[in-house]
């Protein structure tokens, strides 16, 4: 530990600067990255992670997903979509169930987890029967099984969460190259 402060000491203002720069440049490159994949992708999160053994056995708890939200692509049964309901932040990943069309061309659907007894409507809003298409995020496209699960920890344990980005934070500032 005393030769992280002692490599901060020997640093001159200029090398500091430099630094604290770069890791600006990766932070914003990142943010970029995940524009990029908004735009792409026609979602507003183009990745999420599987926080429930709700869809077990097709997903597991930690399953990072991948998702498209494209308007002209329609929903069908038996798709996966990840799902936001009002009042609540973190979005659901569910099975769609059934589809209600009506003449005027809306689609509403309802939704339930593949390991669940029960669909979804206690989980909608009070009042809500059904889901419309402003209500999807996405998707499922694609999975990188467990990956997620640092997500899970960083969230359960918070502190592992600030030890690491501090540990991120002081190697870029103090990494000389």
């Amino acid at each position: 530990m005393d030769s992280l402060f002692d490599d901060l000491k020997r640093m001159n203002k200029r090398q500091f600067l430099y630094q604290v720069l770069s890791f600006g440049m990766i932070v914003s490159s990142a943010l970029m990255i995940w524009k990029g994949l908004m735009v792409v992708t026609g979602s507003e999160s183009p990745i999420v992670v599987v926080l429930s053994g709700s869809m077990e056995p097709a997903f597991h708890r930690g399953d990072l997903l991948f998702l498209t939200n494209y308007d002209q692509d329609p929903i069908r049964v038996g798709e996966i979509v990840v799902f936001k309901v009002e009042g609540r932040d973190i979005p659901i990943v569910h099975r769609v169930l059934k589809l209600h069309e009506r003449e005027n061309g809306t689609v509403k659907f309802l939704t339930k987890g593949d390991n669940n007894s029960v669909d979804d409507r206690g989980l909608y809003a009070p009042g809500q029967l059904w889901l419309t298409k402003k209500d999807i995020v996405g998707r499922a496209r694609g999975l990188l099984p467990y990956v997620g699960m640092v997500t899970i920890y960083m969230n359960e344990y918070p502190k592992v969460k600030y030890m690491l980005l501090a540990g991120l934070a002081g190697y870029v500032l103090i990494h000389r190259e």
